[in-house]
């Protein structure tokens, strides 16, 4: 649907008697974040904010001369370093499943390759061990089980 369409409230198949709609479904440009790379990007985000907030009160009790200003301005530093650790804890994350989990989006992605090989491989491996169990279970040395 394009954006004039939805302002004007009149689409191609839309009718004079179909209400407007108040929500219009549109496909998602990108894909969503895997678990662990979201977790990381959230708690970045909220030890950053703090980080912030807590720059922000030291700032201003320094303004004040409130005995506060020094210690916050000390903590800051510290959650200074935390929150660039949160930050590059996201950027690892995103590294870390992109390299486990491949890239799904390319068709040719290597990562697929390589699973498709291993499953073949596998799938050899398990038939031969068939034919194994196979060739010795019919070899009794012409003994018989009475």
């Amino acid at each position: 649907m394009d954006t004039e369409e939805r302002r004007s409230g009149q689409g191609p198949e839309r009718s004079a008697r179909t209400p407007r709609q108040l929500w219009v479904e549109e496909p998602a440009e990108r894909r969503r974040m895997p678990d662990p790379v979201r977790t990381a990007a959230v708690r970045a985000v909220l030890i950053t904010s703090l980080t912030l907030i807590q720059a922000m009160v030291a700032f201003l009790s320094t303004l004040a001369g409130s005995w506060l200003a020094f210690p916050m301005t000390l903590s800051g530093v510290g959650s200074t370093v935390v929150a660039t650790w949160a930050v590059l804890d996201v950027w690892i994350t995103r590294q870390v499943w992109n390299q486990r989990n491949g890239v799904v989006s390319v068709p040719s992605s290597t990562a697929r390759r390589m699973r498709r090989e291993r499953r073949r491989a596998r799938r050899t491996a398990r038939s031969a061990a068939r034919q194994d169990t196979r060739i010795r279970g019919r070899d009794t040395g012409g003994l018989s089980r009475a």
